[in-house]
């Protein structure tokens, strides 16, 4: 009855540690969030982001402008208008204060309404092809390819800072927007 007790004690003890530390590594996250939200408060006049060096769109390296529309699933959402900054994504680097990409939704004027960022490094397939290894990583959380060669084959990560995401705060598709 005893060992009991103490195997139930220390089930209780480890439970605690695990669920306090999944809080710390949850404020820890809301932390750097809150950051990236306050670097990229500016980019909610299109302009700023213009004179920042995002473009509409993205040149590859053959030369051609690709994703220059507004990008939505049939079924699982929209992304929106992504607005990249050729020269972040080409460094091959994830800073989280200085993201590749900011998305775009189109506001009841048409106005561009900033909704998310996102974070984009070429992969080994893209042209022009990035690193070999494995996956980037940002916020703790491994990168994918959504659209592998022969599309873009870019690693992505999105993070819905300015709009809320019912699907989760990183995943590529915001179900309760459309483009128009």
């Amino acid at each position: 009855m005893r060992a009991r007790m103490r195997f139930a004690v220390l089930i209780a003890i480890v439970a605690v540690i695990a669920l306090g530390g999944n809080v710390l590594a949850t404020n820890a996250g809301q932390d750097q969030l809150a950051e990236v939200r306050q670097v990229t408060a500016q980019f909610h006049r299109i302009e700023a982001a213009i004179e920042a060096g995002y473009e509409l769109g993205y040149v590859n390296g053959a030369g051609n402008r690709i994703i220059t529309g507004c990008v939505a699933h049939p079924t699982a959402g929209v992304m929106g208008y992504h607005y990249f900054n050729k020269e972040l994504i080409d460094d091959l680097v994830i800073d989280p204060l200085n993201p590749e990409g900011l998305v775009y939704t189109s506001g009841p004027n048409g106005q561009l309404k900033l909704v998310a960022v996102e974070y984009v490094v070429p992969g080994p397939g893209s042209n022009p092809a990035g690193p070999p290894g494995p996956p980037p990583t940002v916020f703790g959380t491994e990168m994918h390819i959504l659209v592998p060669p022969p599309g873009p084959g870019f690693y992505i990560h999105h993070a819905w800072l300015w709009r809320h995401n019912p699907a989760g705060m990183f995943v590529d598709w915001n179900p309760e927007l459309t483009c128009p």
